[in-house]
């Protein structure tokens, strides 16, 4: 360790030290180690048990290559799907591991050692290990079908040539635990950790700024959720719309059943071993991303005592906990070592840096109770004992979106949030040498912001306010602290809000026409002011009269064949980027801001821009929105090599920026000129609860991620049109439309 004084106080500084290895002898000793474990005999035992287990399993495809899989118990079931998840995308399971654990850097270089680091900082592998042993017996269980689901289907698959993981270990998901990968430490920033961590790097001001303009653009993070009482349905039962956003292929769909009560279809994300968004046969929850305060930054106070580093707590010096960890990371043919401290205070690892101090960063880290609460939540049958399940208060990247059998909606924004005292700012770091900055224990889930069976019959959220999820029915945030919730409203709430008030004889179907409703609300606030800029010239010259003429007569709806569509797009979309604006604006605010307040001058110089772009890029600006706006799906690699000489299809849907409910945007472009989909909606279900439930989905692309397989894209067309399919629920359903009944090992 290295120190240095800075103004009385201790900066911990670490210079990593460097250690080579010999890449072939790696590789050669790993391939030994496979060749030996794939020539195993049959009479090894843990082939052995393998085979036991899977033969207690059945698994059935049926006509979209959808997975529905058979156990006798939980941890049976458990394991083939698993096993099925690897048959569906090997590549994607083993990507989500690589990444969780830390290990990133071995296969994609130096670049992604500070996120493998900021892995280790908040749990080495030892650390995992005794969590997974410490676990509930029935949990223990479900992790070791987890990694024999999967290392059975490696072995049963030798052709298969992992990137690095050729064996998966049953501690592995307690890295994994809360749903959807990273959850909140994808919050914890590797650039400050890399500027921490690395002597003379620093981002300066003008550079930060202009990183958050680019990631501005990018699709919103986030889902829609709503959940509509059968008082405004035709059948009398209650309905839920799950509607996750995220990259296209991030979760397959599932149906898993055991004779120990699970029966739960949906959305999972791959290497999981729940059903992550989803329903069973009385109730069904959606999760959205949520903006309540889970995460604090302490700054603190470090010195040195006998040589040892020491931080104030009040009147007393406590010692700083540190270790080393060892990272590897793969340059050309070698795989190299860099070794790093790791220091800890009670609040956590210290990330970064403020103000040249120390910060630890405190988050959610029980990863046990996380995937206790992951699964228990899949298998509730009414409200009580979803309510109870919530009690576990761990799911703290999300809120969730609820409905069940028996008629009751709910929402609950958040699950885990720590009480603060509130003459605290904690957006901004907090001293952590005050004992008054701690947290002090957990709110319970009915302090939280919570809504059951409004007066209104509905309730959605899309990543907006919990503060408008229930119209006037909804929570008063004068009830609550701030930190509770900083969630703005957004274009996509405003649009959901509109659609449901005073709507009625709700079904499947018309929930699904809801839910595409082509409305963009960010563009009725944004483009008249355009129009508005170019009514007042005096000098028309040199504008496009008919591009302002397709705006004048616009509906804000988008269409494959709208003209209005591509240019309100690529103005929004530039202006955004490049337009003067005050700072602190939320992206709902900006649109109102440049079409409302900005200099005309302004505006016509953006759309100006953007007809020089089109042009340049198309020989012309008068394009229909679905010449630009493609979906492509070339390869089964985790980031598509788009070519607009390939074959792609026109989708008439656009970006949740602009307020879509069917979130369709990019997040790279890949050199191209046509923008291709890369996030937003990828798997969407409407349900109805009853005596008996019943669902429609759709999957973006389609179930395997093989494109030799029927069903890499055989859900592309209906994706375009909005055309869903029935879920087979039922096992009489399913035999019904098997395509393929078999047991893992036999496929």
């Amino acid at each position: 360790m290295a120190c240095r004084r800075i103004e009385g106080m201790w900066n911990l500084r670490i210079f990593p030290l460097k250690q080579k290895c010999n890449m072939r002898k790696f590789l050669f000793g790993c391939l030994l180690l496979f060749i030996s474990s794939c020539g195993q005999p049959d009479t090894d035992p843990e082939v052995l048990q393998w085979e036991e287990q899977a033969s207690r399993v059945t698994i059935i495809r049926d006509d979209f290559g959808v997975p529905h899989v058979y156990g006798k118990t939980d941890a049976d079931a458990v394991f083939g799907m698993l096993y099925a998840q690897c048959e569906d995308d090997f590549n994607r399971v083993e990507q989500n591991y690589i990444w969780a654990i830390g290990r990133l850097a071995e296969v994609e270089g130096e670049e992604a050692l500070y996120s493998d680091l900021r892995a280790r900082l908040f749990m080495t592998r030892q650390e995992a290990i005794s969590a997974y042993e410490n676990a509930p017996p029935w949990l223990r269980e479900l992790c070791d079908a987890f990694a024999d689901g999967i290392n059975y289907y490696l072995h049963t698959h030798p052709e298969v040539n992992p990137r690095l993981l050729r064996r998966f270990e049953p501690w592995m998901p307690m890295y994994f635990s809360e749903g959807s990968i990273g959850g909140d430490i994808e919050r914890i920033s590797t650039r400050k950790l890399r500027a921490y961590y690395e002597e003379g790097v620093a981002f300066p001001e003008m550079e930060e700024i202009e990183l958050s303009r680019k990631e501005a653009e990018l699709e919103p993070q986030g889902s829609n959720g709503i959940a509509i009482s059968g008082d405004l349905t035709t059948s009398g039962n209650a309905l839920l719309l799950i509607n996750p956003h995220t990259s296209f292929y991030f979760r397959g769909e599932m149906h898993v059943v055991s004779e120990e009560g699970l029966n739960a279809y949906g959305a999972v994300t791959w290497g999981q071993f729940f059903i992550y968004q989803g329903f069973n046969e009385k109730t069904g929850w959606m999760h959205t991303s949520t903006y309540t305060d889970v995460i604090d930054e302490f700054v603190e106070t470090i010195s040195t005592v006998d040589g040892q580093p020491m931080y104030q707590y009040g009147e007393e010096l406590r010692e700083v906990q540190s270790s080393e960890v060892t990272l590897s990371y793969v340059s050309g043919d070698s795989l190299l070592q860099r070794s790093f401290p790791i220091y800890r205070t009670h609040h956590g690892p210290i990330t970064h840096q403020f103000d040249d101090r120390p910060v630890a960063s405190a988050m959610m880290w029980d990863p046990v109770r996380a995937l206790e609460q992951s699964f228990i939540r899949t298998k509730q049958a009414s409200y009580d004992g979803f309510r109870q399940m919530m009690d576990i208060r761990t799911n703290s990247s999300n809120n969730t979106v609820y409905a069940d059998a028996d008629g009751t909606i709910a929402y609950f924004h958040g699950n885990f949030v720590p009480r603060r005292d509130p003459q605290f700012n904690y957006r901004e770091p907090v001293d952590g040498s005050n004992p008054a900055t701690d947290w002090q224990g957990l709110h319970t889930v009915d302090e939280n912001i919570l809504i059951k069976d409004p007066p209104n019959g509905w309730i959605q959220n899309c990543n907006s306010t919990p503060y408008t999820a229930a119209l006037e029915n909804s929570p008063k945030p004068e009830d609550y602290p701030n930190y509770m919730s900083m969630d703005r409203e957004n274009f996509r709430g405003v649009h959901a809000i509109g659609l449901l008030k005073g709507s009625k004889g709700f079904t499947l179907d018309n929930l699904i026409e809801l839910a595409y409703d082509p409305y963009l609300p960010a563009f009725e606030a944004l483009i008249p002011g355009l129009v508005e800029a170019y009514d007042a010239l005096q000098d028309k010259e040199g504008f496009p009269v008919q591009a302002f003429e397709y705006l004048r007569e616009w509906d804000f709806r988008t269409s494959e064949g709208s003209v209005a569509m591509t240019l309100a797009h690529f103005y929004g979309t530039m202006y955004g980027r490049t337009g003067n604006r005050p700072e602190g604006l939320s992206d709902m605010q900006l649109m109102q801001y440049l079409g409302s307040q900005s200099p005309f001058e302004e505006r016509l110089s953006v759309f100006s821009a953007v007809i020089e772009q089109l042009e340049a890029d198309f020989g012309n600006w008068e394009i229909p929105w679905g010449e630009v706006n493609r979906y492509q799906r070339p390869t089964g690699e985790i980031q598509q090599p788009f070519d607009d000489n390939r074959p792609s299809m026109p989708i008439g849907l656009a970006s949740g920026r602009w307020g879509a409910l069917a979130a369709y945007g990019a997040r790279y472009h890949n050199n191209t000129k046509r923008i291709y989909g890369t996030r937003g909606n990828s798997f969407v279900a409407v349900v109805e609860f009853g005596d008996r439930v019943r669902a429609k989905s759709l999957l973006a692309g389609g179930q395997s991620g093989d494109p030799n397989s029927a069903h890499f894209d055989d859900q592309a067309e209906m994706y375009a049109k909005a055309t869903f399919k029935e879920v087979p629920f039922y096992e009489e359903e399913v035999r019904a439309r098997a395509e393929e009944t078999y047991r893992p090992g036999e496929r």
